[in-house]
């Protein structure tokens, strides 16, 4: 099967565009965890603490800067804030280790109850890709997505795959908060995130993405 250019180019940068505040809020964190805990000798609550800071600022700073309110960004500001606060009041660095967790869990469960519900909540994140800006691919998508059982299956099919490896990830992230040692944990945790990510994204485009674009390249030769 011949891959179309400008669709892999699409959803290439998408990803790119997608990784870039992903790669901010792993690099920093990490990096201030183990320069505040092992340079300053600083606890490992409190380096936690201090290291959970950066991503959670940069998220306020999105919001003022858009101005608008993103869920995602509101989700995990508030669980990012919770965890600190409890991590806190607990004294306990593993809840800390295990808060961002609870933000691929929540979007893991939410794209797969709009996956089950016949709204696949990823459809809105792939159908620019394959619209590419244009009218006529768009129409073509939401005719497809209105009358072929096949291509709405396809679109079930991505959430799914998008829900599952997030809760997976969710599940191995708090396993390992409260298994393995806090230093091992602190880069590690993000490494399974990055994992699971690059997993969704090829075994989605392999399972969903490739015969969705088949249906929609055969639908466009025909008008």
């Amino acid at each position: 099967m011949t891959v179309d250019p400008a669709l892999q180019n699409a959803a290439g940068s998408q990803l790119r565009k997608g990784l870039v505040p992903l790669v901010v809020d792993v690099v920093l964190p990490v990096g201030s965890y183990y320069l505040l805990s092992k340079a300053f000798g600083l606890s490992e609550l409190v380096s936690l603490a201090l290291s959970s800071a950066i991503p959670a600022a940069r998220t306020i700073w999105g919001i003022v800067a858009q101005r608008q309110l993103n869920p995602l960004a509101a989700l995990m500001l508030v669980v990012n804030v919770a965890a600190l606060l409890l991590s806190l009041l607990s004294g306990d660095p593993r809840l800390m280790l295990a808060k961002d967790s609870g933000v691929s869990s929540v979007i893991g469960i939410s794209i797969l109850v709009s996956a089950f519900l016949g709204r696949p909540i990823m459809s809105t994140v792939i159908r620019p890709m394959f619209g590419r800006g244009q009218a006529a691919r768009l129409a073509v998508w939401d005719r497809l997505s209105a009358d072929s059982a096949d291509f709405r299956r396809a679109e079930r099919t991505y959430s799914i795959v998008w829900g599952s490896v997030l809760l997976v990830e969710c599940v191995a992230r708090v396993v390992g908060a409260y298994t393995l040692p806090i230093d091992t944990m602190v880069w590690l945790g993000n490494v399974i995130l990055l994992v699971a990510l690059v997993l969704a994204f090829r075994l989605g485009h392999l399972v969903a993405m490739r015969p969705m674009k088949t249906l929609l390249i055969a639908e466009l030769a025909t008008n």
